[in-house]
């Protein structure tokens, strides 16, 4: 025999959030819209990316929780589903968002979006944001080399023009601001050696796309 509630969402808090964080599946990079470039991955697929990172190199640097690594990749980003991608700029002309308040919009993001789950998830999420351990400092790391290697891809791919007037880049050329952005930020000799192998790549392929174009 079945009651009135039988039928009851079992678990509506948590379905709840876990539709909402699912938005970060349609969420794209900021950056690359602003570029212009066709197609451009998704919040999801750069999260994917990070954790994937960590899932290859976590061992190759001292003091790193591979474990815990992953759980920071996997979370890093969520907020995002709520407040939207906001990319960091090098142009100094560029239009920012002010931190403080990007921070303060994250938080509240994240508290909601994870309530109804263990605080542990809200405590990685923290950890992550402080930087204070070699775990939360690889996983940044990881996410600044995933962004470089996404542009690594879409040069070789040529996925944006590169000669089109863009507004959005008038101090920089090409995908060159997502490595100025990355480079000063880095914090592993890991994350160093990788950010100049994908350096060098990019300059290649942006050599060979012009080369293949005359």
């Amino acid at each position: 025999m079945t009651g009135p509630n039988s039928n009851a969402d079992p678990e509506p808090d948590r379905i709840d959030a876990l539709l909402d964080a699912y938005a970060l599946k349609d969420e794209r990079r900021t950056g690359w819209q602003l570029r212009e470039v066709s197609d451009p991955e998704s919040v999801a697929s750069h999260s994917w990316g990070v954790a994937y990172l960590c899932l290859c190199f976590a061992d190759d640097v001292p003091d790193v929780d591979p474990d815990e690594a992953l759980r920071l990749a996997v979370l890093h980003d969520v907020a995002e589903a709520r407040t939207g991608d906001k990319p960091t700029r090098a142009d100094p002309d560029a239009e920012t968002v002010d931190p403080d308040e990007k921070e303060q919009r994250e938080r509240a993001a994240v508290s909601e979006l994870l309530a109804p789950f263990d605080a542990h998830l809200r405590d990685d999420w923290e950890a992550y944001e402080s930087r204070d351990t070699p775990t939360a400092q690889f996983v940044k790391d990881m996410d600044l080399v995933d962004m470089c290697l996404q542009a690594v891809i879409y040069e070789r791919e040529a996925r944006y023009d590169p000669d089109t007037d863009n507004p959005n880049f008038e101090a920089y050329g090409r995908l060159d601001e997502f490595f100025a952005t990355a480079e000063p930020r880095l914090r592993t000799d890991l994350g160093r050696r990788l950010f100049e192998a994908l350096q060098r790549r990019y300059e290649t392929a942006k050599r060979e796309r012009d080369d293949a174009s005359e």
